[in-house]
């Protein structure tokens, strides 16, 4: 597996400690910043790592800003991204399981470092289950593919 991830300035100390996760689980990864406090622009960071999973070159993206929300909303304009905002282990997995997302987003200012490594590891680590789901992603697929 190889990881995008990225922050906008309400995000960098919980993006390093991904960065870390990462590193102990041996996954491959590209750090695509940011690495100032100065407010930036989350769109800056989100749209680049959501076109370079959605065009195959990573296999999953993890984004963090204030909320979360930001990176959310603009990686899903990426024809091909399914973003899922996460801020507890359930839907971590959930996310996964049934709805096969590709990039994981969570908010800074919304949970702490120990949570958003738990919440990572277990989006890391879940594999989608496929069956009546794939289904469902099948038609998201389909309406992406004929109107965007």
């Amino acid at each position: 597996m190889k990881v995008a991830i990225a922050s906008d300035h309400g995000g960098v100390h919980i993006r390093q400690e991904i960065a870390k996760l990462l590193e102990e689980l041996k996954i491959e990864f590209e750090d695509f910043g940011c690495d100032c406090e100065t407010s930036v622009d989350y769109p800056d960071y989100a749209l680049p790592v959501a076109e370079k999973v959605a065009s195959g070159e990573f296999d999953r993206g993890i984004l963090i800003c204030g909320t979360g929300i930001g990176m959310s909303i603009s990686a899903n304009k990426v024809k091909g991204i399914r973003c899922s905002l996460c801020h507890d282990t359930f839907s971590a997995k959930y996310t996964r399981l049934h709805n096969d997302a590709n990039i994981l987003a969570m908010g800074e200012r919304v949970i702490g470092p120990g949570l958003a490594r738990e919440i990572a590891e277990i989006w890391l680590t879940t594999e989608f289950e496929g069956g009546r789901h794939a289904k469902r992603i099948g038609k998201i697929t389909d309406y992406e593919n004929k109107h965007l």
